[in-house]
């Protein structure tokens, strides 16, 4: 199909006109002004072709309507990424950084069917047994940790995604896995190098999560990981094969809930203090607009049609992607119009259908939680520049401030909540079948010179950012 050729069609700088080819969902440009690409892809239907990377097309989904249809139809549209045909076909570049997103993983984001089913099940059972008052502790004093570390700052100036929304969601999972202080150091120094692009990250994150799995077959605990222990030991004998599949499961939480979490807590915070927001809304609301505006995980969830479809004017063909625009999909013109009408909760910020997140539920708790906190410990807080002038990431895949700096009275901020060993535990269900053996000893916390590592032959790690905050709620 024929690009429009009218000016104000074509967004600024955009690829494609200047270049000639697909639209170029990467790079800065992108970045500064996404709405103006997506306004430009919707003149050719409800999907365009798009580079999400270098020498990667996809199709991108940006109609509300067609985003829906696909994401409820997996018969038609399924999400096992193997299907991908110029993947199979040598076509996509090894080093493609689409790879880390879209290729296939033995997880539940890209199973399908009886598969999905039962990987799903055992999630959402593991999920259910979150404690909401104790996730709310959690979250409390995780945010009265980090924001102790910059409210004294003597000039009153602090940069909110480093410093707050990138780290809580990191502490506050840490903790529902039940990780011990080192453990949880470098699970949060995996995961947040996987999404930095480090090498070697990938690695430590899955040699950190088999010890923790090993840790809780020895003594388990009221968290989430032994929950997922007993859930995939029901489905299968074979433990070696549960527990890959636990391990699975906890990277899919880690990188489905953490980032886009943060990204959710930054612009929530942002829109609330902005020059715009109107005065006397709650933080729902600030939180609501965020996911519908700026979809957190803004292209992703690919799919892989069977067989070649029509999809308005435009022929999919069986086993090339088709991507979700779940930023475009919430903005469309079409739904806009009628966004009075409609739930507040009908954005597909969370997606839909099968692959629905399962724990949109403990993702708002915190994320409300986490910007409600800020606020309360920080009354005077304001952006130190206008909402309209913050930068973005430059991603085609996350929606997510670049920086949030704000300024704000300088106070020494002491624990609100209370006290962090004392809460109710994550957990609330018992994990019967599963036995500690006895006099086990305890994991070491962190006074801030090291922490002992798990294999008991004492070597010195440098306490990263969970022994710290283990160490600061036990006054040490």
């Amino acid at each position: 199909m024929s690009q429009p050729t009218d000016p104000r069609l074509i967004p600024p700088g955009c690829p494609a006109h200047a270049q000639g080819g697909n639209t170029q969902l990467y790079g800065t440009d992108f970045a500064a002004n996404p709405e103006a690409y997506y306004a430009h892809l919707r003149q050719a239907g409800p999907s365009a072709p798009v580079d999400i990377a270098p020498g990667v097309e996809v199709e991108l989904v940006t109609s509300y309507d067609a985003a829906l249809h696909i994401l409820q139809n997996p018969a038609t549209f399924p999400r096992d990424a193997r299907r991908w045909n110029a993947l199979n076909e040598g076509r996509v570049p090894a080093d493609s950084p689409a790879l880390p997103m879209m290729a296939w993983r033995r997880n539940a984001l890209f199973a399908d069917g009886a598969d999905h089913a039962k990987l799903r099940q055992a999630v959402t059972a593991a999920l259910a047994t979150v404690d909401e008052r104790a996730l709310i502790r959690q979250t409390q004093a995780s945010a009265d940790y980090l924001i102790s570390g910059f409210s004294s700052d003597r000039h009153g100036r602090a940069e909110l995604m480093a410093e707050y929304a990138g780290p809580l969601p990191l502490l506050v999972f840490s903790h529902l896995f039940g990780c011990p202080p080192e453990i949880g150091d470098r699970v949060i120094t995996g995961i947040s190098g996987i999404f930095e692009g480090a090498a070697g990250a990938d690695q430590i994150l899955g040699q950190a999560l088999a010890e923790l799995i090993s840790l809780k077959h020895r003594r388990p605990g009221d968290d989430l990981t032994t929950e997922l222990i007993r859930q995939h030991t029901l489905l299968t004998s074979d433990r070696a094969e549960a527990d890959e599949a636990v391990l699975q499961q906890l990277v899919t939480l880690l990188s489905g809930g953490t980032a886009p979490l943060a990204a959710a807590i930054g612009t929530s915070a942002a829109l609330y203090l902005g020059e715009d927001w109107p005065t006397g809304l709650p933080v729902e609301d600030a939180v609501s607009q965020a996911l519908w505006s700026y979809a957190p995980i803004a292209n992703y969830a690919g799919h892989y049609p069977t067989v070649d479809i029509e999809l308005g004017e435009r022929r999919l063909r069986a086993g090339d992607p088709v991507l979700i625009s779940f930023a475009a999909a919430n903005t469309d013109p079409r739904l806009t119009e009628h966004r009075a009408q409609l739930n507040s909760k009908a954005h597909l910020a969370f997606g839909a259908g099968p692959h629905a997140c399962p724990a949109k539920d403990p993702a708002l708790l915190i994320a409300v939680t986490a910007v409600e906190c800020l606020l309360n410990r920080l009354p005077d807080l304001e952006l130190d520049r206008p909402f309209s002038a913050l930068d973005w990431v430059p991603s085609p895949w996350s929606r997510a401030l670049a920086a949030l700096p704000v300024r704000f009275s300088p106070r020494a901020v002491s624990t609100a909540s209370a006290p962090y060993e004392s809460a109710a535990p994550a957990v609330s269900r018992p994990t019967p079948g599963l036995q500690p053996p006895a006099a086990e000893p305890a994991a070491s916390a962190s006074t801030g010179a090291g922490v002992e590592d798990e294999s008991g032959q004492g070597k010195k790690r440098k306490a990263g950012l969970f022994s710290r905050f283990v160490a600061w709620t036990r006054g040490e």
